[in-house]
């Protein structure tokens, strides 16, 4: 059992975990991104199995999305350029968790993982400075003006 972990960990791509933050009722972009030859690719929920997405929220064909589960879930950038970043549009506290973008490549157990884990948060819980932030010296500092302070 052991050594057949050990094996998927070193044979199942390259793998990468983000973690982004949200607000409830707002939109969210989860980043996936890949060089390399045009290819398919899937987000799906939950942590990447070890052939598939996983839960499929959506695919691409490298060209157009193929498959599209809610029309909460995008990609809106360029996908021919490899932008395979995901847009949840009116998220809700229960997005938060594991989302998987998988990007195909060629060979067994080639496929890029990048894991992200999305946290939403009800609008009432978004931070605020308890006061406003200020600065004693003006936008543009100008050395010569102020040489003085640096004696």
């Amino acid at each position: 059992m052991f050594s057949c972990s050990v094996f998927s960990l070193f044979t199942d791509g390259v793998t990468s975990y983000h973690r982004v933050t949200g607000v409830a009722g707002q939109s969210v972009r989860l980043p996936c991104s890949y060089t390399g030859e045009i290819t398919s690719a899937c987000w799906g929920r939950g942590a990447c199995s070890l052939m598939s997405c996983g839960d499929d929220i959506i695919w691409t064909d490298g060209y157009k999305v193929t498959v599209q589960r809610d029309r909460r879930y995008q990609l809106k950038g360029n996908i021919g350029e490899r932008d395979l970043s995901l847009t949840i549009e009116n998220t809700v506290p229960s997005d938060s968790g594991l989302y998987c973008c998988r990007i195909e490549k060629r060979g067994w157990f080639n496929d890029i993982k990048i894991i992200q884990e999305l946290s939403i948060r009800p609008v009432g819980d978004a931070i605020q400075p308890s006061h406003p932030l200020s600065s004693p010296f003006p936008p543009t500092f100008n050395i010569s003006q102020h040489q003085g302070l640096f004696k």
